[in-house]
């Protein structure tokens, strides 16, 4: 009775609410997969099949894409060892180091413990575009130009990562379970390696996540470090494909390695997805 009351109240029975709220749901799922449809089926479509236009059944040309792609002049075994090697490890680091940050903040009282969370704060609103002159001239002068290294140690700072996790531990982290490990006589490390980070659980994963396919997107920052071949990730990869003269230029080329690109995202996100509707509702609301 209370149910029907209230569904009164909003001008609409609860089926028929619920029945244009699985249809918006079913049309946003429609506009978020089509994309992925139209990927795979251009992937299995050659270049001069391509030129006729879309057609929604797939063609053959899939293992030919896939042929010339790896038998080309572009390493694209390379970029993909030098994309998970970047994206594993900045995403470790990341949820890591930012964890570690943000428990300080919230468990320890110092002088200026305000003053630095306002700061670290202040520097998400810095654009990565604004530092990266000096950020240039820094990593020519530590002679790290054309590797790797520059795109791994930056991800020890993040202060969107730290806040997420600070959030978090200030809705789940009871500061008496801290207490009662210290009065046990726990050391600060092995309180959080051993009861923090499992408690954090659900909103590490949710971070690596982001933390993952931000690093493996990234293009920005990789196009102007790397400059070897065989040291380039994906996306500086895909962009040289795109921007082949016209004799190599290959859209079926194109498609079939940014299909292949997206599955290491799908299989990362599969394996944490568990966690991310707890992490994301329990990070963003304080208890």
């Amino acid at each position: 009775m209370e149910n029907q009351a209230a569904a009164k109240t909003h001008g609409l029975p609860i089926g028929a609410r619920r029945t244009i709220a699985y249809i918006v749901l079913v049309f946003f799922s429609f506009l978020c997969l089509i994309w992925f449809y139209i990927l795979l089926i251009n992937s299995t479509r050659s270049h001069s099949e391509m030129t006729l236009g879309f057609t929604i059944l797939p063609s053959t040309h899939l293992l030919d894409n896939w042929n010339s792609l790896i038998t080309g002049t572009i390493p694209i075994a390379r970029g993909f060892a030098n994309s998970i090697t970047v994206s594993v490890c900045t995403s470790i680091l990341c949820v890591y180091f930012s964890a570690m940050t943000a428990y300080a903040i919230n468990t320890y009282r110092f002088k200026g413990r305000d003053a630095i969370a306002a700061f670290i704060l202040a520097i998400m609103m810095i654009p990565g575009q604004v530092t990266a002159l000096g950020f240039l001239q820094l990593i020519n002068r530590m002679r790290l130009d054309d590797s790797i290294i520059p795109l791994i140690l930056p991800a020890i700072a993040s202060p969107v990562t730290y806040f997420y996790l600070k959030q978090y531990m200030e809705s789940n982290l009871p500061l008496s379970l801290v207490e009662a490990a210290r009065i046990d006589g726990s050391g600060e490390f092995r309180t959080f390696n051993t009861i923090i980070i499992p408690l954090i659980k659900p909103a590490i994963s949710v971070q690596m996540i982001f933390s993952f396919v931000g690093s493996w997107n990234n293009y920005f920052t990789p196009a102007l470090i790397l400059h070897t071949d065989t040291k380039k990730t994906l996306p500086v990869m895909i962009a040289q494909l795109r921007g082949a003269d016209w004799l190599r230029f290959d859209m079926g080329q194109i498609y079939i390695m940014i299909a292949a690109s997206i599955f290491p995202v799908i299989v990362i996100y599969l394996i944490l997805s568990k966690y991310i509707v707890g992490g994301v509702s329990a990070g963003a609301v304080k208890g």
